[in-house]
């Protein structure tokens, strides 16, 4: 199951309180306090695991912490520090708090960890508190309580390349052609319903990651379809890819391209000025001289885009060709 958004509450662990505690020896009168102090509380730690993609794994458990510090002992013995809490997430992975939707942190390097929440300080003995005007102090301190927060994980995925277009067009065809994905691929609208990752090896130097968004309709960027839901995915990839098809009767393929730009543009201004390129999918069924006056038309409306082409997932039509030109535009 691909999970990208899910609520937990985190908590780090208590300070452990200071001990009471007066040495008692045969021979030594008054010895005097010997309480020692507590042990510091475990810290909330959020890192990186490339092994999973998904935040499936905190569907069923809510609450998440970190483990107390453990009292002082005597004889000036500190009490053992509480187990940092390490949860592992996905790469990409953005902590929100959950009440203001604020971004706490952003998972987005392999190699990211962070501290999210500090465990409590311990505290003091009461050998800490002799001085000359009190050689028999019977108080000690309580441990400092850790934090405590309401946070939402949200998973965002990082990839070079976001494939873009309407439902049932040849994305997923695409992403199986070019890459090692292999998503399911069916003729009927929908067929993708989670994001799908390949990485293209365009030679024995060369490669990139290319994702399969679900497929956007009109009003996607306002929560009609599965679009609003996806749309965020798309936000980090570096280069976007619209699949428009010919073949469609209800939507030509100028039509298709005005209405992604504008639900891109209408999610996220940034999005909608992102680099792109187009290509014309399902080129084996159609003629030459339909793709030129198509190809024309694009160009007029789209002069800024890095590329036009026409490919065919089936017959293998322009698909090593493409690859060149998106690592070109990668560069």
């Amino acid at each position: 199951m691909f999970v990208d958004s899910v609520d937990i509450f985190v908590s780090s662990g208590n300070g452990g309180a200071g001990a009471v505690s007066f040495r008692r020896e045969k021979f030594v009168i008054q010895g005097g306090p010997d309480g020692g102090d507590g042990g510091k509380g475990g810290d909330v730690i959020f890192e990186v695991d490339t092994a999973l993609n998904t935040l499936a794994r905190f569907r069923g458990t809510k609450h998440h912490k970190a483990q107390n510090g453990a009292p002082g002992g005597a004889r000036r013995c500190t009490g053992k520090s509480g187990e940092d809490l390490i949860i592992k997430v996905p790469l990409g992975t953005q902590i929100l708090n959950f009440e203001t939707k604020e971004i706490l942190a952003d998972l987005e390097g392999l190699d990211s960890r962070v501290v999210f929440l500090h465990g409590g300080k311990g505290g003091l003995g009461n050998a800490r508190f002799k001085s000359a005007t009190n050689q028999a102090p019977t108080y000690a301190q309580k441990g400092i309580n850790g934090e405590s927060l309401h946070i939402r994980l949200e998973l965002k995925l990082i990839a070079d390349v976001g494939l873009v277009g309407y439902p049932n067009v040849g994305k997923s065809s695409l992403i199986s052609t070019l890459s090692n994905a292999k998503p399911e691929v069916a003729n009927y609208e929908f067929t993708t319903i989670t994001p799908h990752l390949g990485v293209v090896e365009v030679d024995m130097l060369h490669s990139f990651v290319m994702a399969d968004i679900p497929g956007i309709i009109e009003g996607a960027s306002e929560g009609k379809g599965l679009g609003l839901k996806f749309l965020k995915h798309i936000e980090r990839v570096k280069f976007l890819l619209f699949v428009l098809d010919l073949t469609r009767s209800d939507l030509s393929a100028l039509m298709q391209f005005e209405n992604l730009k504008f639900e891109l543009g209408n999610f996220s201004e940034e999005l909608g000025n992102r680099d792109f390129g187009i290509v014309l999918s399902k080129a084996d069924t159609l003629e030459s001289n339909e793709f030129l006056k198509v190809k024309d038309e694009l160009f007029a409306l789209a002069p800024n885009a890095h590329f036009i082409l026409e490919i065919s997932s089936i017959a293998h039509i322009n698909t090593e060709k493409l690859k060149f030109l998106l690592l070109e535009a990668l560069a």
